[in-house]
Formats: structure tokens, C-alpha cells, sequence
């Protein structure tokens, strides 16, 4: 309809939906920080199959319930959480607004959810975890396994609650849409250079006058002077490890005292192998359709994934969730929680942290209207009734 134009101004307050967030940081950052933050690898079917899953499971609401009063909480390796949500780990968010990890970390804790912080964050982990967050963190498998274990110690003596493995990176992901924007590594071709000149919010919120963002948190695993987001990138890809194990993750549960999660679970069997050796949580994840294409959506196999390690285990969902309404069908599929990467960028990428807290107001009142609507007062009341699958 004609009349029918999404917001795209600075005032995150106007945001609707997350979609209009998404409008809004498409017209404040460079097209190249945008693609980034949206591709997915090679025809992008994974990443539509994400919200494809979702979008195809129904709502079978009750009717004549009270829910005059509604909890949205529940409880996440013994403590509540004030909604089923956590910050999902994502790197390289200083590109898109200074100290952008930072800011996701206050809006997570004003909204009382953990925000699990990546590896290749641009903050350092001490001060996310100094902003009273209830703070994870995600390693990725690098070869150095001496410098991680001191990244794995860091975290403990800062007071992290986990750390979270991500095992799906044995090669990086297809992602020609991104690529496209660069004529050689991280030098951008002449229209995204004259795309970033235009960008006046972006340039003096996060070029001027910091410079490019830093990754904090691997200085022991860079050359020295080489810890930029445009330096580090290259050489970062190097240092994945093709050859991780589950021997590697029965080390790392022998290193980390706390909680451990691995994050790239879409198997049973691997679901159950995790369980296992002594693994707290799964994320099951296809990370956000950015690695493998044609590969199936986590909402797809959560169900066989709970039935395979029982109820005990804790069982956290991420890729595609746009709505509160998703949280919603992957608590009642089985998952304790969900991830949210895309979501709250956009909300960054839009309006610093004011943006991230407005992504995360919008997810909290869909989440509970959809309850409201569902005749269920509380979340932990939430089964496998209250949704209908698609027919197979």
C-alpha cells in the first residue's frame, strides 16, 4: 500500500517492530557495516529457511484463561531471567557505534538477560563484565591453544558465569554478497568509499575521533600493532582450527570450572556426545545462516534435539528469531531460551543503545501480547499444545 513506509530516522522510539529498527540502521551505517551484519553464505537459503521455520509454525491458543497478570521470566542455570532472551555473541561491533559491546551489555542487563560477549568484540571482556551484566563468553577455536586457555582465564578471574564454544567454524562461511564490497581484503571498492563519506552519524560516532575499532581481547594471539578490525581480520581467519574435536571440548571442560556451553549443535547425536562429557547447555544454532547454505533451521530439529538429552539439559536456540512471537514457539518446542543476534544490532546499528534497548521493549511487549493472545499467564507453562507443525 502506498502509504505503508517504514521509519527510517533516528529516533528509536518511532521503531515498531524490528524490521523498522533494521530500516533505520540501513540508512545510518555504510552499505559495507549493513552487509555485514545482514549476508548470510553463498544463496542466502539457509538464512530464509531460518525465518522460513518459524513463520511456518501455527498457534493453537486456549480460550477463557485469566491472564490479567503475565510472567514473562524463567530460570536459566538456576537464576531468572526476566524474559527467554540473551544477547547472542557477535563480532566487530564497534563498526557499527563506538563501544557497540558495551552498549548491548547494559541494555541486557537493564533488561535483566545475559549477554553472551564474542570473542572478536571490540570491548575489553573485564569491562563488560564491570558493567554488572550477567556475562558469558564465546571462544572460537583457535589454533594457539595456549592463548586461549589465558583468554579461558581471563574470564574466570573477571567472574564470567560461562564460557561458550563455537564449533561451526571449521572453514568461514561462503559470503559473496559481503566480498563484494572490497577490491582487495578489507579495502574497500570506490562506491562503498563514497558510500562511508556520506555517512555523518556513522563517521563521527565511531571513525572520529576513535579511530578503527580494536579487538581487546586477543592481543596474545596478534602480531604486535596488528589488533584493528582492518589488520586483524586476515590474519584471524588463519588461526581457526579445522581439526577441533570433542577431545578439545573434554579439555576445555577440564580448564573451565563453570558453566560450558558449545554453540553449532544441530544433531541428536551430538546433542547427546555434549551431554556426555559434562557439557551444562547447547546452543543449537546454524550460526545465523552465515557457514554452511542448504543447512536445516534450528527450530526444525529443537524438538528431536530435547527428546535426545531430556529435559535436563539446557537447550538455547538462535538463528532467525525477528519477533517476540518466535522466542515464544521456541520455549514451547523445548528451548529454555533463545539467541538474539540480528535482532539487537539492528536496534545498535540504529541507535547506539538506546536502539538496543528499544529492540529488546519490542521483543519483551510481542513476547508478552503472545502470551496474552496464547491464554497462558506464564512462560513456564508453555509445552508442545500450544503450536501445531507443519505437516511433513
Amino acid at each position: 500500500m502506498p502509504m505503508r513506509k517504514l521509519y527510517r530516522g533516528g529516533d528509536p522510539r518511532r521503531a515498531q517492530n524490528i524490521a523498522e529498527l533494521r530500516a533505520m540502521a540501513a540508512a545510518r551505517i555504510p552499505n559495507f557495516c549493513f552487509e555485514y551484519l545482514e549476508g548470510g553464505a553463498d544463496d542466502e537459503l539457509t538464512l530464509r529457511r531460518n525465518r522460513a521455520g518459524f513463520d511456518a509454525i501455527n498457534f493453537q491458543p486456549r480460550t477463557l484463561v485469566d491472564v490479567s497478570e503475565r510472567d514473562l521470566g524463567c530460570e536459566l542455570f538456576g537464576s531468572r531471567i526476566e524474559m527467554p532472551a540473551i544477547i547472542a555473541p557477535t563480532g566487530f561491533n564497534g563498526l557499527l557505534s563506538h563501544e557497540g559491546d558495551l552498549m548491548l551489555a547494559e541494555a541486557a542487563r537493564d533488561a535483566g538477560i545475559p549477554m553472551c560477549q564474542s570473542m572478536v568484540s571490540t570491548v575489553s571482556l573485564e569491562r563488560i563484565v564491570e558493567s554488572g551484566v550477567r556475562h558469558w563468553m564465546q571462544i572460537y577455536p583457535f589454533k594457539d591453544r595456549e592463548n586461549l586457555a589465558g583468554v579461558v582465564k581471563r574470564a574466570e578471574v573477571a567472574g564470567s558465569e560461562a564460557i561458550v564454544l563455537t564449533t561451526d567454524v571449521a572453514a568461514f562461511g561462503n559470503r559473496e554478497w559481503d566480498r563484494r564490497n572490497y577490491r582487495a581484503p578489507m579495502k574497500l571498492n570506490l562506491d562503498n568509499m563514497v558510500d562511508v563519506a556520506t555517512r555523518w552519524r556513522w563517521l563521527f560516532d565511531v571513525l572520529i575521533p576513535h579511530g578503527m575499532p580494536r579487538f581487546r581481547n586477543l592481543g596474545d594471539f596478534l602480531p604486535p600493532g596488528q589488533d584493528s578490525a582492518r589488520n586483524a581480520a586476515t590474519f584471524l581467519s588463519s588461526q581457526m582450527d579445522p581439526s577441533l574435536d570433542w577431545d578439545d571440548v573434554a579439555w576445555l571442560r577440564d580448564l573451565w570450572p563453570r558453566k560450558l556451553i558449545v554453540k553449532g549443535i544441530l544433531r541428536p547425536d551430538d546433542a547427546e556426545r555434549a551431554k556426555q562429557l559434562g557439557v551444562d547447555g547447547l546452543v543449537i544454532t546454524n550460526h545465523g545462516g552465515r557457514q554452511l547454505d542448504t543447512c536445516v533451521a534450528p527450530i526444525d530439529v529443537l524438538p528431536e534435539i530435547r527428546e535426545a538429552v531430556g529435559p535436563e539439559m539446557t537447550l538455547i536456540i538462535d538463528s532467525g528469531l525477528r519477533r517476540g512471537s518466535d522466542f515464544v514457539k521456541a520455549r514451547a518446542l523445548g528451548a529454555d531460551a533463545a539467541m538474539s543476534g540480528r535482532a539487537t544490532l539492528y536496534g545498535l546499528a540504529a541507535a547506539g543503545k538506546p536502539g538496543v534497548a528499544r529492540a529488546l521493549e519490542i521483543l519483551r511487549s510481542e513476547i508478552d501480547r503472545t502470551l496474552a493472545l496464547l491464554g497462558c499467564p506464564e512462560l513456564t507453562r508453555l509445552g508442545p499444545d500450544c503450536v501445531r507443525l507443519p505437516q511433513r
